[in-house]
């Protein structure tokens, strides 16, 4: 097998701290735009159908499509008031991941108001471990920010491939990539399962 640059896992590590980064942001809007959406859906009337009517049309957009519109609609030299503001790259690709984010919200935070509404706070609970899987896809998803030059860990992954020259080198530094995301992502659901096992136990003695 051809040996793989010295630099590669440190920068794989960088680049999934990128992943991680884009992901958090995108979650964040993600939560602001959601928990309004779900405010505004329980509020029924018009209020609560135009809310389910953006939650499906967030929920159907396509992150690539999202992202391309991103690019083209604001100029990279965009300005206001003499301030630039258009978005970086990892910006880019996060506000493309807040549609899917928003309407994972929307849905599973309705579901948990329900479930508190109805006495059950252990169901209301639900919603923890909801988000950590949500955060997650969005780690994944977030390397759709190697089509524009994101340098995130995907993005790495397939730079150092170009450098191997057989499929069976490639083959093992891609699995590398998948065990040191998979580790990650393994470790994360974890500690959300123990957080919610002692929130649950909290509730019963709460009862």
């Amino acid at each position: 097998m051809s040996r793989i640059s010295p630099d590669f896992v440190p920068q794989l590590l960088a680049g999934m701290v990128v992943n991680f980064e884009i992901a958090a942001i995108a979650l964040l809007i993600g939560l602001a735009v959601g928990g309004l959406l779900t405010l505004a859906k329980l509020a029924g009337g018009v209020r609560g159908a135009v809310a389910t009517t953006l939650i499906g049309l967030m929920r159907a957009a396509p992150t690539f499509v999202v992202m391309f519109f991103l690019l083209n609609i604001i100029p990279s030299d965009a300005t206001l008031f003499g301030v630039h503001v258009a978005p970086s790259g990892i910006m880019t690709v996060a506000l493309s991941l807040v549609p899917y984010a928003a309407a994972y919200v929307a849905d599973n935070g309705g579901e948990a108001l329900r479930q508190l509404r109805d006495g059950s706070p252990l169901g209301a609970l639900l919603f923890l471990p909801n988000v950590t899987r949500a955060f997650f896809v969005l780690v994944m998803s977030s390397s759709a920010g190697a089509a524009i030059g994101v340098p995130e860990g995907i993005a790495v992954i397939l730079r150092e491939a170009e450098l191997m020259p057989t499929l069976g080198d490639k083959m093992v530094l891609f699995a590398i990539g998948i065990l040191c995301f998979g580790v990650t992502l393994q470790a994360g659901f974890a500690l959300m399962r123990l957080l919610q096992r002692h929130l649950g136990r909290i509730a019963l003695r709460g009862r």
